[in-house]
């Protein structure tokens, strides 16, 4: 039995910096398993906000103990970032940059891909469900 997990990411900002919010879900095959909104503060960037949805999902996939995990954002930024492809050079996403990476040490395998907006509706609705 093949059992694929997915995480979907993703990180709002009404003003940017403003008011921030965070979404996550997981899936196992294509069956939603877990779906989060976080509110992430009132004078965040989206970057922050984005990198609040990805350890949000990553953590919540360490506690279900899943091994083999492809992650989905639609944050060129971050994920080039999470494939070592681009350096972090902002100060104030380097700590959450740091918290990512170590989370994903936990995992036996692990794939970050870019996928566009209209591709992760769902997360960008957890995100934006925070702000309500």
């Amino acid at each position: 039995m093949d059992d694929t997990f997915t995480l979907f990411f993703d990180g709002c900002s009404k003003g940017n910096p403003g008011k921030a919010g965070a979404g996550a879900v997981i899936y196992k095959n294509s069956t939603e398993i877990f779906s989060i909104s976080s509110y992430v503060g009132d004078k965040e960037t989206n970057n922050i906000a984005e990198y609040t949805g990805l350890i949000i999902g990553l953590s919540e996939a360490i506690n279900l103990k899943i091994k083999k995990l492809n992650v989905k954002g639609d944050s060129e930024l971050i994920i080039k970032q999470m494939n070592d492809e681009y350096k972090v050079k902002s100060t104030n996403i380097l700590q959450l940059f740091k918290n990512a990476k170590k989370l994903t040490e936990l995992f036996d395998e692990i794939t970050f891909n870019h996928v566009y907006r209209n591709d992760n509706k769902r997360a960008d609705e957890l995100a934006n469900n925070s702000l309500l």
